[in-house]
């Protein structure tokens, strides 16, 4: 099988913290960050983000559920589904969606537990620029019936991928955003576990830090890569260093290729 390209990209203080503290919704952030971003500022075109999808031009991007919910928050109760879940546990693509005039990309989420609620599936909503993009849900085996249910009841495209829990199996999920979309580059914009998983999974091709002028600290606070601790026969992931510019304020973009496991 063959999978995208996968492009991590992350803002990040210069020790490696993408958030303020543990409690914030990494997809929106908080007053804090705010001003740690006002003290290096850029014009949105000019920010490296929308440079590094100008120059990679994917087809979607990534994003987990921790994104948009608090681990410890409880999603609002979904109507109980009465039909047969069997029908509900296949890939749900609906033609009107897929095949729509002007498509131009994916909005991707992991969301096995089925914990998200009030999607925005339409990109339009965020801009121009995101005009033609469309969210799409990663779930798994065992996600909520009901959950399915709900995303069909509002049109949003799932991929289902993993029969373990509601654990979704990456990569049968990025195979099948190949196969299925012919998706040619994610660029993921995940919290810590997600892209973490990915790295360790030996499924990140090139990872994208824009490093801003400020230290946050904190033993819980969330981090660039949030993956388990290497084992004793485990080594760290190599990097060979791509690119690496000065921006303004202080910020500093950084492009790493990642060394295939097993390579040196």
């Amino acid at each position: 099988m063959v999978r995208p390209m996968v492009v991590a990209f992350n803002s990040a203080s210069a020790d490696g913290r993408i958030a303020a503290s543990a409690d914030v919704l990494l997809l929106h952030g908080d007053a804090r960050w705010q001003a740690i971003e006002e003290w290096a500022p850029v014009t949105p075109k000019a920010g490296p983000f929308n440079l590094a999808r100008a120059m990679y031009e994917p087809d979607a991007t990534l994003e987990g559920s921790g994104s948009f919910v608090r681990e410890d928050d409880v999603p609002a109760p979904l109507p109980a589904f009465d039909g047969d879940p069997a029908l509900l546990y296949d890939d749900y693509l609906p033609d009107e969606i897929v095949r729509r005039l002007g498509h131009r990309g994916w909005f991707v989420v992991l969301d096995g537990r089925g914990r998200v609620r009030s999607w925005i599936a339409d990109g339009s909503a965020f801009g121009s620029e995101w005009v033609g993009w469309h969210l799409l849900v990663l779930v798994a085996g065992h996600t909520p019936a009901a959950y399915l249910a709900y995303l069909q009841r509002e049109h949003i495209p799932y991929l289902v991928a993993g029969n373990g829990g509601t654990h979704v199996d990456l990569e049968l999920a990025l195979d099948k955003l190949h196969e299925k979309l012919g998706i040619g580059c994610v660029l993921s914009t995940a919290g810590g576990r997600l892209n973490g998983a990915l790295l360790r999974a030996g499924m990140v091709d090139e990872v994208n830090v824009e490093y801003l002028p400020a230290i946050v600290g904190g033993r819980t606070t969330p981090a660039l890569y949030d993956a388990p601790a290497l084992g004793p026969d485990e080594m760290p992931a190599r990097l060979d260093l791509i690119s690496c510019q000065v921006l303004s304020g202080g910020r500093i973009w950084a492009r790493y290729r990642v060394h295939a496991p097993g390579v040196t």
